[in-house]
């Protein structure tokens, strides 16, 4: 299963100013598995230890001496471990804060061995770090579920996916190939993009399969819950996990969550599960300008949900006749489809934040989905599950904000829509707006940045 994250692993590979790479990312994200490729491809010897696994580990890792630990690790599972030769793969490594602490001294003193580590519940290690933490001598990448381009590799469409990679402004689009995406969107849509439901589908073609695969993550996922405090507190997080899952785009009201519960005590859950990477909770910002977060309100937010097939099935949606299914999910799972896809085209390095802008004002409420920063520039997104819908938010935001440029997201082909117009009311006046419009299917949601620079 081909994942783009190896790309980034050679590169990384070769870059004379590499550090220990700690990969960050939810659970069952296909960390280990790609890590696993990416050793055993590119280096003479590959040195995996997994302290779930191997029990004494610690006690390796309590030295400062680095070149006494390489040998006692090297004894302890019989493979030498040469810099320029060895990769050391630290798996599940918050489960060893002492490791999290050494890669300092092994990164200063043997600077030319690669070390790469990783863990599901890293970020609350890191939080709450006993030990100094290593700043400056370590680097992160961030890993998520497949996005629609692997799905595509996963299911063999290699020529399908060419053809969208040959998108340009400049061509038309075929009618016929832009059905069979659609085709294969909305089978994404259900299966996700969580490595082994995605393995599953491809090697059965079975949604039934699949469902129980996507039943079987969420609930290790909730054995998670039993590490973050008492069993009140694991509660909530589950109230909070089912909620997001069925509020994707809906700005979080915790009346709406569990009435009965103190509105602090949720949203110390949500940020949990933010921080175990589950959630991604958009922030509302009223910035037009960058910074993007110069205005933002760290109190409202709405949330995405680490996977669209994860989702689904949170919200008991059965995987039977999809590409009939007609739901009242459309478009919550548009904006979870575009909110996952826009994630996936940050740079690896990069930790995924998402934001969106909203006014509240009687007889006057607009709400744009995203706000997307492309270079220097921040773009409003508007996502419609069908081919039509209005745009009286961007329309709204343009306005106000005196932009020029709004972004669709449907399901029609592409278009570029310069110098239209519209009449918006704005503080009880009337106000002519000219802007542009660039509408594309959802499915080219990961290219925007691309997008938006030939536009």
């Amino acid at each position: 299963m081909k994942r783009f994250i190896g790309s980034y692993l050679s590169a990384w590979k070769i870059n004379p100013y590499r550090k220990p790479l700690i990969i960050r990312g939810a659970r069952q994200v296909g960390k280990t598995y790609v890590v696993d490729e990416f050793g055993k491809g590119n280096f003479k010897y590959y040195l995996k230890i997994n302290p779930e696994q191997e029990e004494g580990l610690k006690t390796i890792f309590q030295s400062k001496k680095p070149q006494l630990i390489i040998n006692e690790l090297s004894a302890l599972y019989g493979i030498p471990v040469t810099e320029g030769e060895t990769l050391l793969f630290i798996d599940e490594i918050q489960m060893i804060p002492e490791a999290i602490a050494a890669l300092r001294y092994l990164y200063e003193q043997m600077p030319g061995l690669h070390i790469i580590a990783a863990g599901s519940l890293l970020d609350h290690t890191l939080n709450e770090l006993p030990y100094s933490m290593p700043v400056g001598r370590v680097e992160f990448a961030y890993m998520y579920p497949l996005n629609f381009q692997e799905f595509l590799l996963a299911n063999k469409q290699e020529g399908i996916l060419g053809y969208i990679n040959a998108f340009s402004i400049d061509k038309p689009f075929s009618q016929a190939l832009h059905q069979k995406i659609l085709e294969y969107l909305r089978l994404y849509f259900f299966v996700g993009g969580m490595p082994e439901a995605v393995k599953v589908y491809t090697e059965t073609k079975n949604l039934i399969e699949v469902e129980k695969v996507h039943s079987g993550i969420l609930t290790s996922l909730q054995y998670d819950f039993a590490k973050y405090g008492t069993r009140k507190q694991q509660e909530y997080l589950k109230d909070c996990l089912v909620y997001s899952a069925k509020n994707i785009g809906k700005k979080v009201k915790y009346v709406n969550i569990n009435k009965d519960v103190h509105s602090n005590y949720l949203k110390e859950a949500l940020l949990k599960l933010e921080m175990s990477r589950i959630v991604h909770l958009v922030r509302m910002t009223k910035s037009s300008k960058v910074p993007i977060n110069q205005y933002m309100d760290n109190y409202v937010f709405k949330p995405v949900f680490l996977d669209i097939g994860l989702s689904c099935n949170l919200a008991k949606i059965k995987l039977t006749d999809i590409q009939n299914l007609i739901t009242d999910f459309e478009g919550a799972l548009a904006e979870q489809f575009v909110g996952q896809e826009l994630v996936s085209s940050f740079e690896h390095y990069e930790d995924a934040k998402l934001y969106y802008w909203s006014r509240e004002a009687k007889n006057a409420n607009a709400e744009i989905d995203f706000l997307f920063q492309i270079e220097n520039t921040i773009y409003p997104i508007e996502v419609k599950a069908g081919k039509t819908g209005t745009l009286k938010s961007l329309q709204v935001y343009l306005a106000e904000k005196n932009e020029k440029t709004g972004i669709r997201f449907n399901i029609d082909l592409p278009s570029i829509g310069n110098d239209l117009s519209a009449v918006v009311n704005m503080k009880g006046k009337k106000y002519d707006l000219k802007y542009k419009l660039i509408s594309m299917p959802m499915y080219l949601a990961a290219y925007l940045k691309d997008i938006v620079k030939e536009c």
